[in-house]
């Protein structure tokens, strides 16, 4: 299990969120260096979410998402605010919230709520979302807080609503990175703690066209 290389809890998430708090409010800072491949990610997200919204019994409405780890919000302002009605957004850096609203620009005033919290203690509104997007951000949880979170987002969800995981993957085993305090799961591990949080994967899809140095990304939607 990965909570083994976490050897002090409150130490992981100050040091993540101290590494945050030094990075530029930028797609590149989001990132971390790669902001070129921005279109890339969120044109394979697209194509990721649409099956969902295609008309059938199983088809996810278009009303409510919540963007996790949203940072200032590239996602909610390329894939989740063309979609949906309204968006909220959850974030640990005050500063990236706080940019927001000028990066979204006009788009901004479909934000529903701005949150400012880890996940580790952030609850979702029960019976409020159709999409619980969480992209590069679940390497910041323990094991058991990730758990714990996905046993939330469940609750959040609305009648045929899905919680999607977009994130890095390792070939075997956990990883821990100290530059941001993060950890990066095999595949086994990260449907494991999906698992033990009582939701079913629906579909899984590796992002093509990355670069080669780094992990696998994965995208993972459940129910």
């Amino acid at each position: 299990m990965s909570t083994e290389l976490v050897e002090d809890e409150t130490k992981f998430y100050c040091k993540a969120k101290k590494y945050w708090k030094n990075v530029p409010a930028t797609v590149d800072g989001m990132l971390g260096g790669y902001g070129h491949i921005s279109n890339i990610d969120l044109n394979g997200s697209k194509k990721f979410l649409q099956r969902f919204l295609r008309d059938g019994p199983q088809k996810v409405d278009n009303s409510y998402a919540l963007d996790c780890g949203a940072g200032i919000g590239r996602i909610t302002k390329r894939l989740l605010l063309p979609i949906f009605k309204t968006v909220d957004m959850v974030d640990v850096t005050d500063e990236f919230l706080n940019k927001a609203t000028a990066y979204l620009g006009e788009e901004s005033k479909r934000i529903g709520n701005y949150y400012c919290s880890g996940l580790q203690e952030f609850s979702p509104e029960p019976n409020r979302y159709d999409v619980i997007w969480i992209q590069w951000v679940i390497g910041h949880l323990t094991d058991d807080h990730l758990v714990g979170f996905l046993k939330r987002c469940r609750i959040g969800l609305r009648p045929n609503g899905i919680v999607v995981i977009k994130d890095n993957i390792t070939q075997e085993g956990a990883i821990m990175d100290d530059v941001d305090s993060s950890i990066c799961r095999d595949m086994d591990l990260v449907r494991k703690l999906i698992k033990q949080a009582g939701l079913s994967v629906l579909a899984v899809e590796k992002q093509e066209n990355f670069p080669d140095e780094i992990y696998h990304v994965f995208s993972l939607a459940m129910r």
